[in-house]
């Protein structure tokens, strides 16, 4: 990779986020009908390429089940309100009611404070589970040690540890660190973890025997990380780093094979096939889907970013809504921005370049917007 000098004792690698680069049609055209968007992880297949991001305004049970019946997983955030309170309904009313933005800061710091109960987070998870559609859920690898036994022993189908950044060795000398390979060996459901932008981080989360890895950090509508911390990833360029380590990993292992899934930056539909084409399997979706008339944060978007005690990393947003989610996912729309419809947009952008497989599409040519 070509580098720039900063300055004389600095050089850094160029890089590009979605917003810089396009998908180039072919010489072929397809039937958007005759195109498949399905993907399947471990032995979970799904109509849609995508996750419902764990956050509180995005996925509830209810949502999750919604999400799982339209053909997506939905990934329910156990460290959220819905496993500190029996009925945090009141609070994501009145969190949508806040007018001041550090107004809404403090509160959420207030409500985030209560503890987390194990038996919310069993019960919860039962109730997805019920329902028929695969199990999602995440922690925080914080949290990860201290909940695991009761989230597989709910039965988990898929189990998330998302973090603003993971590391296969997490170093504290305050506390036991999480051993990730020996915690996901132990398991025997499939785990998903992230973030993490560059070759050689993916490379030591895939050798810990994760079956997915998470893309990106910093980057999503409701993060300040850029601005608190001065982190952030350009996620065109961090998509196709992991998936050179995933296909090197392929020739390191054997043959496994890892999923890569973009979390962050894909906020309208035509980020999605950008996503796909810089190698990732598919997509973590979170503002997008708060903009939806049923989701749970009533046209708000947060993440636990925002509610850190310390030092907050993210903040309550205002979205709006645009449509319910089916229509948000599957359409029809009656917006021209990219904010309906998105899988739609995602196979009609297949046919239009000659692919009808996702794997496939992963090939597909782009270009970088010029002037950059």
């Amino acid at each position: 990779m070509t580098e720039i000098e900063i300055g004389r004792g600095k050089r850094g690698r160029r890089a590009y986020s979605f917003d810089d680069i396009a998908v180039v049609p072919s010489r072929r055209t397809r039937d958007p009908k005759e195109v498949s968007i399905a993907w399947q992880i471990d032995a979970y297949r799904f109509e849609l390429p995508f996750l419902a991001a764990p956050m509180d305004s995005v996925v509830s049970p209810q949502q999750a089940i919604a999400i799982g019946q339209l053909g997506g997983l939905g990934v329910l955030n156990l460290e959220g309100l819905w496993t500190r309170y029996e009925d945090p309904q009141p609070l994501l009313e009145e969190i949508a009611s806040i007018a001041d933005e550090a107004d809404a800061t403090r509160r959420l710091q207030e409500v985030y404070s209560a503890p987390i109960k194990a038996e919310l987070i069993k019960e919860r998870i039962k109730e997805v589970r019920d329902s028929g559609v695969v199990t999602a859920a995440a922690l925080s690898p914080q949290r990860t040690a201290e909940f695991s036994k009761a989230v597989v022993d709910a039965g988990v189908d898929v189990f998330v540890i998302r973090g603003t950044t993971v590391s296969a060795e997490h170093v504290s000398g305050a506390a036991e660190p999480l051993n990730l390979k020996q915690f996901i060996y132990e398991l025997d459901v499939p785990v998903i973890v992230g973030g993490c932008a560059t070759y050689t981080a993916a490379l030591h989360l895939m050798r810990t025997g994760a079956a997915g890895v998470l893309v990106g950090f910093g980057g999503g509508a409701a993060h300040t990380t850029r601005n608190v911390l001065g982190i952030q990833v350009p996620m065109a360029t961090a998509v196709a780093d992991v998936a050179a380590a995933r296909r090197d990993y392929m020739d390191e292992s054997g043959g496994r094979y890892v999923h890569v899934i973009a979390d962050g930056g894909v906020g309208y539909s035509g980020d999605i096939p950008k996503a796909v084409a810089c190698g990732a399997d598919a997509v973590m979706i979170g503002a997008a889907l708060a903009r939806a008339t049923d989701a749970p944060g009533q046209g708000y978007h947060w993440g636990m970013e925002a509610v850190h005690e310390e030092l907050p990393r993210g903040k309550r947003v205002r979205l709006g809504t645009v449509g319910s989610t089916e229509q948000i996912l599957s359409g029809p729309s009656h917006t021209p921005d990219g904010t309906m419809n998105l899988f739609g947009a995602l196979r009609r952008a297949m046919a239009t370049t000659g692919y009808t497989e996702l794997k496939e599409f992963q090939r597909v040519e782009v270009t970088v917007n010029s002037g950059h």
